[in-house]
Formats: C-alpha cells, sequence, structure tokens
C-alpha cells in the first residue's frame, strides 16, 4: 500500500507539472472532499479524525473495518484516525465493522478514553495482553473476570480501550467505578441512587442547569452516570464547599490489617464514614483494617473525615506518651522541631501554631536526640476547629450568623443562640478567604495559655455579677465572656476577667 501511495503520488505530481496546473487547482477539480470536523461519529461509530498517515485518500485505512473501501494493507496504528475515507465508505455501505457486519457496542466509543478512571497495575494479571478489569467487555478482556482486578490492569485495559476491543459497560459506568472528568479527579461514585440514570444529576455536590430540582444529601456519590455526563457537557459545576474532591486511592495509607474486625466487610478504621463503616469505631483500629476500608474506598461507601481530627490519611506517629502527629506541616522533613508544643535546641527559633502535631518526624528525632522536650501543661490534643452544626434557623443563607468569626460575610445581627450553630455558611465562607475566626475562640490561641495580663486595667469587682467565673466587662471578647454584657460592668468584674484572659479564654477588643 506504502509503495502503491508513493508511486500515486509521483504520477499526480508530473501530471500537475505536465499540464501546468497548480496544485490547489488541481484538487478542486478532482473533487477532493471537504475536510471533515475534529472527529466523526455516524450512529454507535467513533470514527475518529484524520491524524492518521494516510487520511483522505478515498481509501479507508482503519483496521476495525472490511470491505471493498478498504486499503490493500493496513496496520493498527491507523485505528480512528482515517475519520474521512471511513465514514464516507460505511455511508455508501462499501466497508463494514469487521465480525458482525454491523456497529456493535464493543467498538464504538461510547466514553472519551480521558474520561476513564482505568486505576493501576497491580494485578496478579496485569500486563499479559487481556483485560481482567470486570468493568469491561468485548474480546480484548478475558475470559475470566473477578472483581479483585477492578480497576488494576491499566496497561492492559487501556491498549485494549485504544483499540477499540473493549468497552465500558452499561453504558460506559459501573456501581463502582470512579470517573475521572476531563483530568478533574472527581470521584462520581456509583449509580446506586433511586434516582440514577434519569437524565438529571441528584448529587447535592453539583449545581447547575443539569441538576434535578429537589435533592437531599443521600444522592451524594450515587448519580455517576448522570452526573458525570451533565459534568462533561458543562451544564453541572462543583459546588465551592472545599470538600467536593474526594481523595483519590492511591493518596490514601490503609495500613494493615492487624485489627480483631478486619476482613469483615465492614470498614473498622475511625479515620472513615460512610455506610461502608462499622457502626461502632475504635481508636485502636486506626489504621489496622486496610483490605475493607481499601474495598469501601473504592466502591465510593466510606470517604476520609475532613474535620481534621484524625490526622487524615497520615499515619499518627508516637512515641511513649508523646504523640507527634503527622508530617503535614509547611516545614516537616527539614531536620529542626517545628511543632510549637516542644523547647529545646532541636526546636525553630519562632514554631507556629499552625505546626502543632503537623511536624512529627522532626520532633520525633529531637526528642530522641534529647535536643527537645515537651513544654509543661501541653498535652498531645489536636488545635482542631469545632465550626459546630447547621441547627441555627439562618443555616445555609449565604451568611454566617456565628459570632466567634469576623470579615464580609457575617450577618448584621449576631446572636448568642447561633454560636456553634451554622457550621456551613461559616465554614465555606473561611475557607473562601471571606471570613476569619477570631483567634480567641481557636483552640490553638487556648493552647498557648498563660498569657501576660500585665498593663491591662480591670477596675474592681463593684460588679453585682463578679466573682461568678465568667467575664461581665464589655471590654472583652471569646467563650469566657458572660453572654449578656453590660456597659455598667465596665471594668468591674477584675478578679473573673483577669483570671480568664490570662487562661486564654478572652481577649481585650480594643
Amino acid at each position: 500500500m506504502i509503495a502503491t501511495r508513493k508511486l500515486l503520488t509521483c504520477t499526480l505530481a508530473g501530471l500537475v507539472l505536465s499540464t501546468g496546473l497548480v496544485l490547489p487547482a488541481f484538487a478542486q477539480k478532482i473533487g477532493a472532499p471537504t475536510p471533515p470536523a475534529a472527529t466523526a461519529t455516524t450512529g454507535d461509530v467513533d470514527f475518529g479524525d484524520d491524524s492518521g498517515q494516510w487520511p483522505k485518500d478515498t481509501e479507508c485505512d482503519d483496521s476495525r473495518f472490511t470491505g471493498t473501501g478498504m486499503a490493500t494493507e493496513m496496520d493498527d496504528s491507523a485505528i480512528r484516525k482515517d475519520a474521512t475515507d471511513c465514514s464516507a465508505a460505511f455511508a455508501k455501505g462499501t466497508i463494514t465493522l469487521k465480525d458482525t457486519g454491523t456497529a456493535p457496542a464493543d467498538i464504538a466509543i461510547a466514553t472519551p478514553i480521558d474520561a476513564i478512571n482505568f486505576g493501576d497495575d497491580t494485578s496478579e494479571w496485569n500486563k499479559d495482553g487481556e483485560c481482567d478489569d470486570p468493568r469491561f467487555q468485548g474480546t480484548g478482556s478475558a475470559s475470566e473476570l473477578v472483581d479483585a482486578d477492578l480497576m488494576k490492569d491499566a496497561t492492559d485495559c487501556k491498549a485494549a480501550y485504544e483499540k477499540g476491543t473493549i468497552t465500558l459497560k452499561d453504558t460506559g459506568t459501573t456501581t463502582d467505578t470512579p470517573v475521572a472528568i476531563n483530568n478533574t479527579d472527581i470521584d462520581f461514585g456509583d449509580d446506586s441512587s433511586e434516582w440514577s440514570k434519569d437524565g438529571e444529576c441528584d448529587d447535592s455536590r453539583f449545581d447547575g442547569t443539569g441538576m434535578a430540582s429537589e435533592m437531599d444529601d443521600s444522592a451524594i456519590s450515587k448519580d455517576a452516570t448522570d452526573c458525570s455526563a451533565a459534568f462533561a457537557k458543562g451544564t453541572i459545576t462543583l459546588k465551592d464547599t472545599g470538600t467536593t474532591t474526594p481523595v483519590a486511592n492511591a493518596d490514601v495509607d490503609f495500613g494493615d490489617d492487624s485489627s480483631q474486625w478486619s476482613k469483615d466487610g465492614e470498614c473498622d478504621d475511625p479515620r472513615f464514614t460512610g455506610t461502608g463503616s462499622a457502626s461502632q469505631l475504635l481508636d485502636e483500629d486506626k489504621l489496622h483494617d486496610a483490605t475493607d476500608c481499601k474495598a469501601a474506598f473504592t466502591a465510593g461507601t466510606i470517604t476520609l473525615k475532613t474535620d481534621g481530627t484524625d490526622g487524615g490519611d497520615v499515619p499518627v506517629v508516637a512515641t511513649g506518651d508523646i504523640v507527634f502527629g503527622d508530617d503535614a506541616g509547611e516545614y516537616n522533613n527539614d531536620q529542626e522541631c517545628d511543632d510549637p508544643r516542644f523547647e529545646g535546641t532541636g526546636v525553630a527559633s519562632e514554631p507556629v501554631i499552625e505546626n502543632r502535631m503537623h511536624d512529627a518526624t522532626d520532633c520525633q528525632a529531637a526528642v530522641t536526640a534529647g535536643t527537645a522536650t515537651m513544654k509543661a501543661g501541653e498535652t498531645n490534643e489536636a488545635a482542631a476547629f469545632d465550626y459546630g452544626t447547621d441547627n441555627s434557623k439562618y443555616a445555609n443563607d449565604g451568611e454566617c450568623d456565628d459570632k466567634r468569626f469576623v470579615g464580609t460575610g457575617m450577618d448584621k445581627k449576631l446572636l448568642e443562640e447561633d454560636v456553634s450553630n451554622d457550621a456551613t455558611d461559616c465554614r465555606t465562607m473561611v475557607e473562601s478567604g471571606a471570613l476569619s475566626i477570631i483567634p480567641v475562640y481557636d483552640p490553638a490561641y487556648l493552647a498557648g495559655a498563660p498569657y501576660d495580663s500585665k498593663g491591662i486595667n480591670f477596675g474592681d469587682n463593684t460588679s453585682e455579677y463578679a466573682n461568678d467565673d465568667q467575664c461581665d466587662d464589655p471590654r472583652f471578647q471569646g467563650p469566657g465572656t458572660a453572654s449578656t454584657l453590660l456597659d455598667g460592668d465596665l471594668r468591674h468584674d477584675r478578679d473573673d476577667c483577669k483570671k480568664a484572659y490570662e487562661a486564654g479564654t478572652v481577649i481585650l477588643i480594643d
């Protein structure tokens, strides 16, 4: 075929020179086909594009087809790369798809290849020339498929999918198929919702014109087909909540199977939450139920907790009675302990509160070497801020009603009853940068006590509420103040306010 084409090219060139015609005019004279769109499809057949070596030569070079319209010599390098020729021949009936003479589902491409998460190559049967992932079907699949190989034969399956010898089952997804659309790492989950495949996305993590009119959280990660299709069309987008992009499986350290409850079909690791978790979770099972938790995580029935209380997916390091935490800090592994709970020659000169329990390797090494010790009064508790619940009647109204925050996203009228009861609004605005936590309400501030109260005029104890263990002076703010503050008590609750200030439960507003 290559030699024939070279001869034809030379003959045409000679004809052009001998007749004096310029090449463009010649092309118009013989009726060159109109350039196609980037990709061509007819019915269920994806003809691809014209990026092959021999496009638009009136012969189909795509080896998936057969018939009188085919080139005499072919190889797989032209699969889906001769769209104009093949789509024209297919329309004329001079070629058909091989084997059945029609356009079977295991040849047509229903899902773009870059929209499929093929996983990894950890299957026992990886790279053997057959696709062992049970999500796929077709002549390129192994004869026996088991769930253990789900998303674990990436190289074989991707190659077979590119050749058109396999396709995804059930319109491109199965109940345990995390799908990545447009390279975004979004885990759409599965189709276990009662409203799956109805043409509307019911997953409340998204919004847009492609969404159902009524939603609830029960469909989160359970309407994959509808939501992935709508996302690809651009009719829905992820909400900006900070929790819409689940962690990829490869980023999670599942630990081992040393829990007494391992391999019982339930995830017993307390770092996770979801329907696939056991009803009772114990700290002693953290990182010790790997098989169950990995299976549930892959299936989308559990996710990592995001409240910061479990060390995320990083194993917690402990030595003796000290829990060092993880290495998630900004200055981890720099041979200097940056955790402000410690002191000594091996500790950074100015450790910041954000690195509390987040420089485990360095601090453990310093303690072992004797160059760092934990400060008196310090604990192993992580400094995690509790946003609370959404029990306020003003919850989810787009404004933060919790007086523990400050910024442009705050409501004008703040009530004591809304403290810790507008979590979603406040968390969303903190993450967007519109709000910040007033320092005294952050556990990290309390961890820095005692504070020096010198220079503050606390006044006297003449308030009728003096010595009630609450600061009643309206100049102060924090969890240590009374719920109602009166101007008449200004500088008249000395002992209560001084004690609270030094303990880190109040700060001076002005």
